[in-house]
């Protein structure tokens, strides 16, 4: 064999090689695929199962925290977030109206923590609903919004959440063992996908039986809002 024919009985193997090689890189892709895609849309499938249902607002659902008369006809949604300054107003505009208004409405709070630009808002939101678990959610709704100047301006705000757990003499152990339960967490998460599907884009955000409304700056207008619903 001279040495040209040597060089192409190189290249020929050479070729083969390569050719082999491609054709073991394909299956394996091929095997890869095989083998992936199906656990991406198990892993798609379970994501969204486990995201649970939303509900609009003009629908009450059976996590909602809700008040006032159970039989009123009028429904009163309220998407906020405890850290917002303009959801603290909101909730004083509501707590003055509110023994003019309790026996016609019934009031829906869902939250919608802006954490971009309120810090504290997702860690108050798991307080308020650890307390819930306990019973005292309304309580601890209230004393979150009545304190957010203090607390909004601390390093940290777990020990002042404590206190007011401690205040409202609930288990502060048990709490936090629920602030990490699933399903405590995703109720946070299922309220703001609802409110985002629902149109929601600040907070507060208001809707009267499902309809979006200005939200009342005094509690006269939030007086005049409700019983205009009502009629």
């Amino acid at each position: 064999m001279n040495k040209r024919e040597q060089q192409r009985l190189v290249r020929e193997q050479k070729q083969q090689a390569a050719e082999k090689k491609a054709a073991l890189q394909k299956n394996l892709t091929r095997l890869a695929l095989v083998i992936l895609v199906p656990l991406i849309l198990i892993g798609v499938l379970y994501g969204l199962m486990g995201q649970g249902e939303v509900y609009p607002p003009d629908e009450i659902g059976p996590t909602d925290h809700v008040r006032g008369n159970p039989e009123a006809n009028t429904t009163l949604v309220v998407y906020a977030d405890f850290q917002c300054p303009a959801c603290a107003t909101e909730h004083r505009v509501m707590s003055q109206a509110w023994p003019r208004i309790a026996s016609d409405v019934q009031l829906v709070f869902r939250h919608y923590p802006l954490t971009t630009t309120h810090p504290f808002a997702w860690t108050a939101a798991l307080y308020s609903e650890a307390a819930g678990r306990q019973g005292k959610f309304w309580e601890m709704y209230d004393l979150l919004f009545m304190n957010q100047a203090y607390w909004s301006g601390l390093a940290s705000v777990e020990a002042e959440f404590d206190g007011y757990l401690e205040q409202l003499d609930l288990d502060v152990e048990q709490a936090h063992q629920d602030m990490q339960d699933d399903t405590l967490l995703q109720k946070v998460r299922n309220d703001q996908r609802g409110g985002t599907r629902a149109g929601v884009r600040s907070t507060p955000s208001l809707f009267i039986n499902g309809r979006q409304v200005p939200v009342p700056q005094n509690p006269v207008d939030m007086i005049a809002l409700v019983n205009s619903a009502s009629e």
